[in-house]
């Protein structure tokens, strides 16, 4: 590592998906949590070994027992200390970088970040569920075995407009579908409580009739809004649907809205530019337990919205954006493998008198 960082600074970013200087400020301020004390039996590993073992088991998704001959560390004792240092990631940064919005003022923050980066109105967040593989855990049966005939555990995020990660529901057993995770979520209870002090609602741009501030759920592949769009970037389609998917219509829930071919689109992914391009581990199919699966998946959120703070530059050219004669240039992303989409539920007609008025409103602006 150290003649890499010396020789090769370049190899060094794509070997642990981060420059150096964010690697030393993440070493200067987790070391002191998982340094070691020294004993009369053994010196105990450096932090800034256990660091980096870490940050490249994310990086690449590679196997305890294929890393212990390059690093000389015993896969066991690999085992035991990469949930330690994930566990030390989020301690020290989740509040920083990942803080939820508390204020009425912080999601007008949220929808005002929407309205410059993507011309989109009213947005308070972009709602998604993917697929995380792992092995069968003992004695689970098939409570995690999901529809697409494999084990998983369940990530439901909520991104802003700058691709960083709002609020995330991490661990949700792969049978679920996303309709079962966000009924059960409490995200869903503090929005139905009144808990959240979300912006009362507002007259869109160019109308006079109140509409409540939203989420968008996106829960088909291809589903698009017209024109002025954020795009789940799973495939495509024109079909429209009804609101009987697992986002269900609601004043506080907005949903794709199937249309015509359209010459500009908003492209915008969930998942898209972070996790497989950062963290290849989430695209592995992960042998530890449930509960280590929830550490390494919540540490690679921190670590995107720790890079988007601090490096957004190197990120920008992963994630789709807008020319200048407003057509939407693909990010690198595009080129790499995709998470796996989660289930979608057929369930009953749930639109309402709001819902389809923002509906309405948003095709307009085709």
């Amino acid at each position: 590592m150290t003649e890499l960082r010396r020789e090769d600074r370049q190899s060094f970013v794509h070997f642990l998906r981060m420059p150096t200087e964010m690697f030393d400020e993440i070493l200067q301020r987790v070391g002191p949590r998982i340094a070691k004390q020294n004993t009369f039996y053994r010196n105990p590993l450096e932090p800034g070994l256990k660091l980096a073992i870490t940050l490249r088991h994310l990086a690449s998704g590679a196997k305890y027992r294929s890393m212990q001959y390059g690093w000389r560390v015993p896969h066991n004792t690999i085992s035991v200390f990469i949930p330690e240092v994930c566990q030390a990631i989020i301690d020290e940064y989740v509040d920083e970088v990942m803080p939820f919005p508390s204020t009425m003022d912080d999601w007008k923050r949220i929808a005002e970040g929407f309205m410059e980066k993507w011309n989109f109105p009213h947005a308070l967040g972009a709602l998604d569920g993917k697929h995380v593989a792992c092995k069968c855990p003992p004695g689970s049966g098939s409570t995690y075995f999901n529809y697409k005939k494999f084990y998983s555990i369940v990530l439901l995020a909520l991104v802003d407009s700058d691709y960083k990660f709002i609020w995330a529901d991490i661990g949700g057993r792969g049978a679920a579908s996303d309709a079962q995770l966000w009924n059960a979520s409490d995200l869903k209870s503090a929005i139905e409580d009144g808990d959240l002090d979300l912006p009362d609602a507002e007259p869109l741009p160019h109308d006079t009739e109140d509409i409540p501030y939203f989420y968008i759920g996106f829960v088909k592949p291809g589903m698009s809004f017209p024109s002025y769009t954020l795009e789940a970037n799973f495939g495509r389609t024109n079909r429209r649907t009804d609101g009987d998917d697992a986002f269900g219509l609601r004043t506080f829930m907005q949903k794709p809205y199937g249309h015509r071919a359209l010459a500009l689109r908003k492209g915008y992914s969930i998942t898209g530019s972070r996790e497989h391009v950062e963290f290849q581990v989430l695209m592995s199919t992960m042998q530890h337990h449930p509960s280590t699966i929830r550490l390494i998946v919540t540490t690679c959120l921190v670590l995107h919205n720790l890079m988007r703070t601090r490096y957004p530059r190197l990120q920008n050219r992963l994630v789709d954006h807008e020319g200048r004669n407003q057509e939407i240039v693909p990010g690198e992303w595009r080129n790499g493998r995709q998470m796996r989409d989660c289930q979608v539920v057929q369930g009953p007609n749930r639109d309402n008198r709001e819902g389809e008025k923002g509906t309405q409103y948003l095709e307009t602006l085709d």
